[in-house]
């Protein structure tokens, strides 16, 4: 077997552009980095971004938020979420998400998900009737999309709503509409491992102007919801203003400035990440052992990250490959580790929730590995990450 290595970083991103940390000086030199510390008749850079990311996104609004996670948070409390509340959520998503439902007092009810990573629609159903959850918050985790259409005509039947977390999907699309499209709110993160970079930042968008107006309450606008630049009519504030909290989750000014070049960049970028994934893909289906998501026809995906599972592997050779692979410099996470490492853990980590028992779940992430695949890679460095992955599986006897 070769033992060439990987040298490459998997935690570098590329960096800004010239245009963005020109934005930013000026912001730095204007003193002015809060969002409603405006000149008269000054449009703010938050603002613009909220103006042109709807644009991007084909939304009527959108608030620029502190993170991710905020605005999974805000459009929770927006939707009326209350607490006590039973929420519906992926069994197979991040911290973050249960985290946002158990901040505003709701419980999250944990949904098993399929051997392609995705929700099963029949445990939802199960759980949907069981609990008397009125909300759904749908984790395109890892970049993976349900059958959209499927999935909203089952939420009508039980009545859900349904928002979407699209930390991992910015860009990606079922049957062309894209993600964050299809429930009352769509959720994105700009963190720096997300698909655009500010280090930390949330926006959430929605085309409903009722909901809007509270979650632009909430994310701590004052009497300053005027100044937004997608943003509902004033009279969808009236009751607003006075019924919902300061939550305090604004975006500033410099990491505006430098997300709003960034957004032209995004669909060039996606057709990058994929021909990344398409080269470590085309190496890891040439073994008998590796099995890779399926990634249906509707589906237009965004290959920033590649999932992929050994189902023949125990514990012991899954630790194999992740040390083996770290060896030859290729960096792997194991959704099957009880511990929580790093950026991932699983639902028995997550003492905050209910215990679940989740059988069909836990045996996918028993065998599941993830991997980043950052912009600085070229496809030949994919193409070589593939092999090293490959050879490492085929070294682990049965």
């Amino acid at each position: 077997m070769s033992a060439r290595k990987f040298t490459g970083n998997f935690t570098q991103q590329e960096p800004l552009s010239e245009t963005a940390i020109e934005a930013a000086a000026a912001v730095l030199r204007s003193g002015r980095l809060h969002r409603y510390n405006l000149a008269p008749g000054e449009v703010g850079e938050v603002a613009l971004l909220e103006e042109e990311f709807a644009a991007w996104q084909g939304s009527r609004y959108c608030i620029a938020v502190a993170s991710g996670g905020q605005a999974i948070q805000i459009a929770l409390r927006a939707a009326g979420v209350a607490p006590d509340d039973r929420v519906l959520t992926n069994a197979f998503t991040l911290a973050p998400v249960p985290g946002a439902i158990h901040a505003v007092g709701a419980r999250p009810v944990l949904v098993e998900i399929d051997e392609n990573l995705r929700l099963d629609f029949e445990d939802l159903a199960r759980r949907a009737e069981s609990s008397g959850a009125r909300f759904l918050l749908l984790s395109h985790m890892r970049g993976h999309l349900c059958d959209m259409d499927r999935l909203m005509s089952r939420v009508a039947q039980f009545g859900l709503t349904v928002i979407e977390d699209c930390a991992h999907t910015m860009g990606a699309t079922w049957n062309n509409l894209r993600s964050g499209s299809f429930g009352l709110a769509g959720c994105f993160s700009t963190q720096t491992y997300k698909h655009i970079n500010s280090g930390e930042g949330g926006l959430l968008t929605s085309d409903d102007p009722d909901f809007i107006a509270r979650a632009t309450i909430l994310s701590g606008s004052y009497m300053h919801y005027a100044r937004h630049g997608a943003g509902p009519d004033p009279e969808h504030f009236a009751r607003p203003r006075y019924d919902m909290a300061n939550m305090s989750a604004r975006m500033d000014a410099l990491r505006a400035a430098i997300l709003r070049p960034q957004i032209r960049s995004i669909e060039e970028n996606v057709a990058r990440w994929n021909r990344l994934y398409t080269a470590v893909a085309s190496e890891l289906v040439s073994s008998n052992r590796i099995v890779l998501p399926a990634r249906p026809e509707a589906e237009g995906m965004v290959g920033s990250s590649i999932q992929f599972r050994v189902p023949d592997l125990g514990e012991a050779g899954c630790r194999r490959v992740v040390a083996q692979a770290g060896l030859r410099g290729v960096e792997l996470k194991w959704f099957g580790n009880e511990e929580p490492k790093g950026f991932t853990s699983m639902h028995r980590s997550w003492r905050y929730v209910d215990p679940h028992q989740l059988p069909q779940t836990d045996g996918v992430l028993a065998t599941l590995f993830d991997m980043r695949l950052p912009l600085t890679f070229s496809e030949d460095d994919c193409t070589l990450i593939g092999r090293i992955i490959r050879e490492e599986v085929s070294e682990v006897r049965l």
